[in-house]
């Protein structure tokens, strides 16, 4: 599950790993009116967030990571979904991971720097998601489930055997690069 979130809209993403393949389960953005108490966005926050984990009972939640900004209100706000969010998959023994919003854009695009609108057009190339989201927090939270499946499957290797990293090593002979290189092909490498 990934939470991009938010006290005014707060976008959610499931994404089904089922060895390579990646499906998107489903992407949307909570909503909660701004003429609403703050204590009232955050109890249907807590309200939803609680609806959409008990239907779809992920394995972990990936979160965007707090960011520094120069409205402090805003990030105060930002800090209580995310709270929240975190407080109802803990509370449900589910592992929360943090995710910067440069580390999300950078697994997903290659580009730290990236618009929302460049992550958009990227997750719906790599996960064929045909439907444009009425926000873009939708597709943000599918890029930090994404990433985190990136941080977490990728270099992922089995400690039941102990032999994990010789069998990664073994299938990507091509990605590695060795000290005792000289000459041209070190300067290639």
């Amino acid at each position: 599950m990934g939470i991009d979130p938010g006290t005014r809209v707060m976008g959610y993403a499931f994404l089904e790993v089922c060895g390579k393949r990646l499906r998107v389960l489903e992407m949307g953005a909570l909503t909660f009116s701004p003429k609403h108490s703050m204590a009232l966005r955050l109890k249907e926050l807590f309200e939803d967030v609680t609806a959409l984990v008990e239907r779809f009972h992920p394995d972990v939640l990936a979160i965007e990571e707090p960011f520094y900004g120069k409205n402090v209100q805003s990030m105060l706000k930002l800090g209580r979904a995310q709270g929240i969010a975190m407080a109802v998959a803990l509370h449900r023994e589910i592992p929360v991971f943090e995710y910067t919003p440069r580390k999300v854009k950078q697994a997903v695009t290659g580009n730290g720097n990236a618009s929302k609108e460049q992550l958009a057009a990227m997750l719906s190339r790599l996960l064929d998601v045909s439907a444009a989201p009425a926000f873009l927090d939708a597709t943000d939270a599918l890029g930090i489930a994404l990433c985190h499946h990136y941080e977490s499957g990728s270099l992922a290797v089995s400690s039941a055997s102990g032999k994990g990293w010789e069998r990664f090593l073994s299938a990507n002979r091509d990605r590695i690069v060795s000290d005792t290189m000289s000459g041209p092909e070190k300067k290639n490498a």
